[in-house]
């Protein structure tokens, strides 16, 4: 079969809740992948900063291979002997005291949302189902129906509801539109360090930091969403690092399963964990030891092999050769570590024409929001593969710099 006989069978069976572009890949290994006529690619998305180790670490597949031979689900009804060593070794890496894991990003968001209001409840007397939490405008924290509820998103929001009360959105970046919506009812803030869905936007120099401080004087708990920039992905372990603020909560993923198996996992201390209680929450594969055994190989790779540190390096390095492409269609480029966007003018016609003309060039990526190019290669990559890289972006730029 061809590429267009897949594409075919896809969009005739599979739902279209997806625009991909029409690649159809077969395999993949390190920063590269290859679709079904053998084309080679080098792959700028990193499956939305999930697989920041590169494709089929061969660590993490044999770890993935040797626990599969063992044991691969027991649910939460008996113990596994994966589980505990991964919840330590969060615990140990991060300083926090306790995990409860899940499997996707937004079942671990919906966590942490339960355990912010059952924490209000129980520990700040906030008045029962009176807990109000906090978000920021263009956020992305999933697509269940209470996260799109608080999501300002139109499209993400048209013809699903009714929504999920008790949420409030204020600017992202606005400390003072924070220590507004505060009321004795909140009990939690919850903010991506930076969003990256919406287009790679940063927040000011010392946001994160004071609207820790101000979430603290007011008994709130702040929640930080490191889900896509966590693990190393912007040049640091975690985002919030670069303000050197603890979260009382954080909520990661993606990159936990190093690209070979889901996992997420929310991140507090004993005194806000404790308030969950035996039959109130859980799920049949979060904490199974086929996640678990990958995830802790998956961790030791980001460690072991340096990849928070070349992020910073090699993010900082591509940041500053994008700075040098001369583009009318070039709004601004932004970015940490190896997560980049190229923002463009709504004159150029779209992110999307670009990334398709970056895939004919052997580069994949993929547009957000519509004018943003987002750039997010697994954090192996080395200075020569983004010369590559580079070439092939200022060549598309130049080209449709005349249409």
């Amino acid at each position: 079969m061809q590429t267009r006989d897949y594409i075919i069978m896809e969009d005739l069976y599979g739902a279209h809740n997806y625009h991909p572009l029409d690649v159809v890949i077969s395999r993949a290994k390190g920063i590269w992948m290859w679709d079904v006529e053998g084309k080679k690619y080098l792959d700028f998305l990193s499956a939305y900063s999930a697989v920041n180790q590169g494709h089929c670490h061969p660590r993490i597949v044999k770890t993935l291979q040797k626990q599969a031979k063992k044991l691969t689900l027991t649910s939460r009804a008996f113990r596994n002997d994966q589980w505990p060593l991964l919840a330590k070794e969060l615990c140990d890496l991060t300083g926090f005291e306790q995990v409860l894991p899940m499997n996707s990003g937004a079942e671990a968001v919906e966590t942490a949302l339960k355990i912010a209001r059952k924490w209000a409840y129980l520990k700040k007397g906030v008045p029962q189902d009176q807990a109000e939490i906090i978000a920021c405008a263009n956020n992305f924290h999933g697509r269940t129906i209470t996260v799109i509820s608080f999501s300002t998103e139109p499209l993400y929001r048209q013809d699903f509801g009714p929504f999920t009360p008790g949420f409030k959105i204020i600017p992202f970046g606005d400390a003072s539109a924070l220590e507004a919506a505060i009321t004795p009812n909140t009990a939690a803030f919850l903010v991506e360090p930076i969003q990256a869905e919406a287009g790679i936007l940063i927040p000011p120099d010392g946001f994160l930091k004071k609207a820790r401080e101000i979430c603290k004087q007011n008994n709130v708990l702040f929640i930080a969403d490191e889900i896509q920039t966590g693990l190393g992905r912007v040049g640091r372990l975690f985002a919030c690092e670069y303000e050197g603020i603890k979260p009382d909560m954080m909520v990661i993923g993606k990159s936990l399963g190093g690209g070979c198996y889901p996992i997420s996992a929310v991140l507090s201390t004993r005194n806000i964990m404790e308030v969950i209680k035996p039959g109130q929450h859980g799920s049949t594969f979060g904490g199974n030891p086929l996640a678990c055994a990958v995830a802790r190989e998956a961790l030791r790779v980001i460690q072991e092999e340096n990849l928070v540190k070349n992020a910073e390096e090699k993010g900082a390095y591509f940041l500053e050769r994008l700075k040098t492409i001369k583009s009318r269609w070039i709004k601004e480029v932004r970015g940490r570590g190896l997560l980049i966007g190229i923002e463009l003018w709504p004159e150029a016609g779209g992110a999307r024409r670009f990334c398709e003309e970056l895939m004919k060039e052997g580069l994949l990526c993929k547009e957000t929001h519509d004018h943003v190019i987002r750039f997010a290669p697994p954090l192996i990559i080395s200075k020569r593969e983004l010369d590559w890289a580079f070439k092939r972006i200022k060549r598309v730029f130049k080209r449709l710099e005349k249409s």
